[in-house]
């Protein structure tokens, strides 16, 4: 896909305006960089096919006629037809695309009405509530070492945002400390999705971790005074999501889950788990969308096709 070539100048302007449209929006740098990809082969497609060089060209069975060829073409790395998750995210391109042409006054296109391809649930990778606990044991062992005492707090404190809370990535990376009020027992997400704020809920034992570590064991980091940031790292900058995610992965490994010690898990791990265990105990999907700032119920139907065989 890098090497498709577009000769079109309008083309290779709108691109760019939509990467920077995605950008300043605050999506994922991975998002901002293969969305405008997927756009691209479109474009490729209008050029090399139908002869289409300008944007006010383009209409919505286009963008349907060049779907179901991807649909239908043959994988040209591997043997076979694209797959249904790779499918998926072209459509996810092209949906958000069409939303930038409307809020970008450029052009407004009727409503693609494609659904998304079917993926296997199995893909995403959730927790049991017994190896969520091992987690959290595992942050217990610290060996009665100051230093290390310090870091299990800090380590405590990540798993009850990002599983307490189902906290994004970068939602939990992005937390201060005037974003936790222990009156109302929420957190304030300034840094969701598409710059949308919420408040997320966390119940008493949540409030005692973050409590602990934010009184009691914080104050041991470097610049703990001088920045307001949640989460610091031992030089006293922001802890970065990779740094988080190598925390995690040294949790699991301490732990004495040998199943668990297998997975592939990441800080999403913990929000898949929350949204899994918060629809077995019974809560209505709308909640939970609500809960981890889902903007459709979309989203957050996956989770019914994982509960589905274990309520079985």
């Amino acid at each position: 896909m890098k090497n498709l070539k577009l000769k079109s100048e309008s083309f290779q302007y709108i691109e760019i305006s939509f990467r920077q449209w995605l950008d300043v929006l605050g999506y994922a740098q991975n998002t901002v960089y293969q969305m405008p990809n997927y756009v691209r082969e479109l474009f490729y497609w209008l050029e090399t096919e139908k002869q289409i060089t300008q944007v006010n060209q383009i209409t919505t069975p286009l963008i349907k006629e060049h779907y179901h060829n991807l649909k239908y073409r043959s994988n040209q790395r591997r043997s076979g037809a694209l797959s249904n998750n790779y499918l998926n995210k072209q459509l996810q391109g092209l949906y958000k695309f069409m939303d930038y042409l409307r809020k970008s006054g450029r052009i407004t296109l009727p409503h693609l009405e494609i659904n998304r391809e079917e993926t296997n649930p199995k893909a995403i990778q959730v927790l049991t509530v017994e190896e969520i606990k091992a987690l959290y044991k595992a942050a217990e062992d610290h060996n009665n070492s100051p230093k290390f005492e310090v870091l299990a707090a800090r380590d405590k404190a990540m798993l009850s945002v990002f599983y307490g809370c189902g906290l994004r990535r970068n939602e939990g990376v992005n937390l201060d400390l005037g974003d936790v009020n222990f009156d109302k027992q929420v957190l304030h997400v300034r840094h969701g999705k598409n710059y949308k704020e919420r408040f997320v809920p966390f119940n008493k034992t949540n409030a005692k971790i973050l409590e602990e570590y934010i009184y009691d064991y914080r104050p041991y980091f470097s610049n703990a005074k001088e920045i307001s940031v949640l989460f610091l790292s031992l030089r006293g900058l922001r802890m970065e999501g990779q740094s988080m995610v190598i925390r995690l992965k040294l949790l699991q490994q301490k732990t004495d889950d040998i199943e668990l010690q297998q997975k592939d898990i990441a800080l999403h791990t913990l929000r898949h788990s929350i949204a899994t265990h918060l629809l077995t105990a019974g809560m209505s999907l709308e909640k939970i969308a609500r809960f981890l700032g889902h903007s459709s119920l979309e989203s957050t139907q996956i989770y019914t096709h994982l509960v589905a065989p274990e309520s079985n």
